[in-house]
């Protein structure tokens, strides 16, 4: 018979695996007595856990919902945040996706009724994330599960949306009522975007959720549109490059290749979504993507590395416009105390 601690974690690993257990088959699977099974089930109780018993022709137990948390080292504020982290790690694509999504559902089920709804508001959709390294954006979680909740609910949203820093003249950031239809909210190069349709500038909009200050009571329910494309990953990713999120591809507008004379496994870290070739030690081929041609030429002159353009030839026509404009602030006129001025 295993120790009592090993056994008591094997019968709290059944119990979260399924609903209900009759007692005489929890008994067969540890092989002990069901005198054994209830002493168990006396001791996890004791530990806080919401174990509660059916009758019948065979009666059972099953792990319940109670009041409080039982105690796995969480409060609410932490089992919240794990959900959270769940939900985005069942869209990674990192491999643990099946594993995150039995642990969601075995966290959920010992949820109190306050907790678990909080939870069931908040549907969240990571999209791709960036190899930038911009600081992450810090959002309010009171502002994250009052757009979780418009989601859910289906009911119009008010706002006040700050603009970013220095957009006005006098106010570093100033805000502005919008009203919107929100659909998704989604994370994005480590910030937070909801997916709203604008219904003052009747089009779609992705708006930054730590610039966005929820007003309430929230409006009328409304009927969810169809968003562009049908799927939300490459609606957002496509936004990001440059189109309208409508495409099937969601490529950037401007797509070049050229041959750097770096390693390729120095080049692909660094390279976000591009895709990188070996072509020797010291050679490979990059295919990058951007929003425009001399912001793609800038992006690859950063690898500081000769650089050989295959095509296409606005990406050769923006890496001379480039090399103009660098030579003239190379070359700029002194001052007399040795400026450039």
């Amino acid at each position: 018979m295993p120790k009592t601690s090993a056994r008591l974690l094997s019968l709290l690993s059944m119990l979260q695996a399924r609903r209900d257990w009759p007692g005489a088959l929890l008994a067969e699977r540890l092989d002990i007595s069901p005198r054994t099974v209830r002493r168990d089930v006396d001791r996890l109780r004791e530990l806080g856990y919401p174990i509660v018993a059916f009758k019948g022709p065979e009666g059972g137990y099953r792990l319940d919902a109670g009041t409080e948390l039982p105690p796995l080292l969480f409060d609410d504020d932490q089992a919240v945040a794990l959900a959270v982290a769940l939900q985005i790690a069942t869209t990674t694509g990192a491999g643990i996706e099946e594993a995150a999504a039995r642990a969601l559902t075995t966290v959920r089920q010992v949820m109190p009724s306050r907790l678990r709804r909080r939870i069931d508001m908040l549907q969240i959709t990571a999209v791709g994330r960036s190899a930038t390294n911009r600081p992450e954006s810090q959002v309010d979680s009171g502002v994250l599960m009052a757009l979780g909740a418009a989601v859910h609910a289906r009911e119009v949203l008010r706002f006040d949306y700050a603009s970013p820093p220095g957009a006005g003249d006098d106010d570093p950031a100033m805000t502005a009522p919008r009203r919107a239809e929100p659909h998704h909210l989604v994370t994005w190069g480590g910030r937070w975007y909801l997916v709203a349709w604008d219904l003052d500038r009747e089009d779609w909009r992705t708006f930054r959720a730590d610039r966005i200050t929820p007003r309430v009571p929230t409006g009328p329910r409304f009927t969810p549109r169809e968003l562009p494309g049908g799927d939300v990953a490459t609606f957002v990713a496509g936004r990001f490059r440059g189109s309208d999120g409508s495409g099937s591809s969601g490529d950037w507008p401007c797509l070049g290749e050229v041959i750097l004379g770096l390693p390729a496994s120095e080049v692909s870290r660094y390279s976000r979504d591009g895709v990188v070739e070996e072509l020797g030690p010291d050679r490979c081929r990059l295919v990058l993507g951007s929003w425009s041609w001399p912001g793609l030429a800038a992006d690859i002159g950063r690898f500081d590395a000769d650089i050989e353009v295959v095509g296409p030839a606005e990406l050769r026509d923006a890496f001379g416009q480039l090399a103009r404009r660098y030579a003239s602030a190379a070359t700029g006129p002194l001052g007399e105390r040795g400026q450039y001025v």
